[in-house]
Order: C-alpha cells, then structure tokens, then sequence
C-alpha cells in the first residue's frame, strides 16, 4: 500500500492463498494500482469470491497491468465472467491473459469473446488450455478474433475438445491476412483430420508468420504426412507424435 512502492511484477504461484487473504491482498493492490504490469496469481484457491475482489483493482483506471495469469484458480461461469467484464472496462494495456484450467462455461466464453471483440483490447497472447471448451464454444472464440485479428500472436487452446469442426473455425481465422498468429497450441484437442488446416497453410500468408505448431496426442492419422510436407520448407516447428 506504501505509495514509495512501485513494484512491476508480482508473482505469488501455488502460496495457499484463501479467499480472505486475496481480499486483503487486492485491497492493498486497490490503493497503489499504477505501477503493477504483471501479476501471477495461478494455483491458489481464490475462487469465484476471490477473483471478484481482484476485479476491483482490474476496472481501476489507474491499473497498466499487460501480464496476467490466474491458471488454476477454482473459477467457474461467474468467476471467468466478472475477469473479462472487468477487462471490458479497460482494455487497452492488457498483452498477456492466461485463464488454463478453469472451466470458462458458456457465459465465461461469451463475455471473454466480447472482450476480444474490442478493437482497444490489443491481446497477443491467449492461453486457455483445459477450460472445458466446447466445439461449440471454440467457434464462438474464433469468430470474436475474426473481428479483431491483428494483434494475436500467441494462442494455445490445448486439452479442449475442439474437434474436427473447432479446428476448421480456426483454419477460416488463419485464411485472414491481418491474422499473424505465430504460436498455435491445440495438444489432445480431438481433432482426426487436419485437411481443412494444411488447405489454409497452402493457400494464404499464414506460414509467413507461423512458427510453431502443436498437435500432439489427435489422432491425425494419414493427413499427418501431408502436413509435414506442406511445412517443410517453412520456418513452422511442427509438433506432432511420432508413427
């Protein structure tokens, strides 16, 4: 709370934290706000009470923060929610957001998806491994970032069940020009058949860009050898699991 305190990163993995003691903590936050630009709160039980809290100093006009990680935090719906609405509020220095392994639900996607709608909100990387995403929520995902492509550079959406159909929703993202994704996550997503991604990387700028691409533990089955031919000749890492 010292105003003479100007600290810029703030990690605080794995301490055990209760709900009370977040709510101390983002109540010292809430008084000297301004100099904080990244904050790991990952692995404490703060629950849907507990990021509320947080949500205060998020809104908070003086808050710059362009780091934030709560990875598995006990969030459900409405603690996924009251983060990206507080984002909502302001949006515009946040780089980094990192929600894994909490279940977003479908009101957590939607209000996440009209976050990254907003042309002020600048994200470049997103990281929502083990969220509990749905197909049907993956698409909902990628259309938001349809409308607000140029920025993203970074996003990992591992141990979701996308499937065949979230996979082609984010080879139609990829096909956008000002879509200059260079890091792409999709580990044990149960994908079966990648025709639709390799067709986008042989027909747009994606490679141009891309430089790493995860699909281990789908069962790609045939479609793989033609991926590695397609990449070949680029700067793409590809990462998938060995015949």
């Amino acid at each position: 709370m010292n105003p003479q305190f100007k600290l810029e990163k703030l990690h605080l993995y794995r301490c055990s934290f209760t709900e009370k003691q977040s709510l101390i903590l983002t109540s010292a936050l809430k008084s000297n706000p301004s100099h904080l630009r990244d904050l790991d709160l990952s692995e404490n039980k703060l629950g849907n009470t507990g990021v509320k809290h947080l949500c205060a100093v998020l809104k908070d006009s003086h808050c710059k923060l362009e780091r934030l990680r709560l990875i598995y935090c006990y969030m459900r719906d409405e603690g996924c929610s009251d983060v990206t609405s507080a984002l909502k509020s302001n949006p515009s220095h946040l780089r980094e957001l990192d929600l894994s392994v909490n279940n977003l639900g479908d009101s957590g996607v939607k209000n996440l998806s009209d976050l990254l709608m907003n042309p002020q909100f600048k994200l470049e990387k997103l990281h929502l491994s083990d969220c509990s995403i749905t197909e049907k929520q993956s698409l909902i995902l990628t259309s938001a970032l349809k409308s607000n492509p140029s920025h993203l550079r970074e996003l990992n959406l591992s141990w979701n069940n996308l499937g065949d159909s979230g996979v082609k929703n984010l080879s139609d993202l990829l096909m956008n020009p000002q879509f200059k994704l260079e890091k792409l996550h999709l580990y044990h997503c149960g994908i079966s058949d990648v025709s639709s991604l390799t067709q986008c990387l042989t027909n747009s700028k994606a490679l141009q860009f891309l430089k790493e691409l995860d699909l281990r533990e789908n069962e790609i089955g045939d479609s793989k050898q033609r991926l590695r031919d397609e990449l070949r000749d680029s700067n793409c890492v590809l990462s998938v699991d060995e015949d």
